[in-house]
């Protein structure tokens, strides 16, 4: 599995094109990009999720349309044959989303790592941090679209009677739960019928920031009953962000699963009548 260590990063700092994913919940109001100007890990480059997503659409945090991502690969310097770090100041939600973006446009997934615990950890253990831009050296990235790593809303809303595989949503219970209201307006409350609710933030250890062990996260997987473990699972959210900490996390404890999302999610979901 592709998670690495500070210590892991730092000695192999000069083999690896380091990109910093850093993203915000719009209420956290942080912004990332001057964060990024403030303190990165050298050379690194930043990725902006919201101006890297797909912008045709009035849904957040699309993936972007193929000839789209190859610009914004080749404007950062991306390679096809890269080893890539992803790390980010974000509790490791946008890290597993970028993560996601790259295996779906056919990079290759063990070329690609993600840095436990994130920025945080790195600066708390004083791992070497500048404001200094990164060169940067335009290519050429071509990218092999992975179509069947995303469900639709018509394939989620024929799976409410087909069953044929397992919804698992990483909002909080209280937004599953439809108790409080949701953060975007306009949409309902509620959740996908026949889904189940697993809130992302459960994966992480708040205390360091670092994913759970795998024991730990075996038994979240493992603690809902009702979950046919013989079905594939789609993991979805508010915007198809902390969904991907969820497909992560669980192809830490299954390393054979082909991580799948609802990229439109509840934002797409949420806005339809029950």
């Amino acid at each position: 599995m592709s998670l690495v260590t500070t210590d892991w990063v730092l000695a192999n700092l000069n083999s690896l094109k380091i990109i910093d994913a850093s993203w915000h919940m719009p209420a956290q109001k942080r912004n990332p990009a001057e964060e990024y100007l403030n303190a990165h890990i050298p050379n690194s480059v930043f990725f902006d999720l919201d101006k890297n997503s797909e912008k045709d659409t009035d849904l957040p945090h699309m993936l972007p349309k193929q000839e789209a991502w190859e610009k914004i690969m080749s404007s950062l310097g991306i390679n096809n044959n890269d080893d890539i770090l992803i790390y980010d100041n974000s509790d490791l939600k946008s890290s597993c989303r970028c993560w996601f973006s790259l295996i779906y446009f056919g990079h290759d997934e063990k070329k690609i790592h993600i840095l436990n615990g994130g920025l945080k950890k790195w600066i708390f253990e004083n791992k070497p941090i500048t404001k200094d831009a990164t060169e940067i050296i335009e290519s050429n990235y071509v990218a092999n679209e992975k179509e069947n790593l995303v469900v639709s809303f018509d394939q989620i809303k024929k799976n409410i009677l087909s069953k044929s595989f397992n919804v698992i949503d990483a909002r909080s219970f209280e937004r599953f739960e439809g108790k409080v209201s949701e953060p975007r307006k306009g949409l309902r409350s509620g959740h996908i019928q026949n889904s189940f609710c697993l809130p992302f933030n459960l994966c992480i250890n708040q205390k360091t920031g670092e994913f759970k062990n795998l024991e730990e996260l075996r038994e979240l997987f493992n603690q809902n009953e009702n979950i046919e473990k013989e079905l594939d699972q789609v993991f979805t959210c508010g915007s198809g962000v902390t969904a991907a900490v969820l497909a992560y996390a669980y192809k830490m404890v299954n390393n054979d699963y082909i991580p799948k999302i609802y990229d439109g999610s509840w934002s797409e979901y949420g806005k339809y009548p029950a």
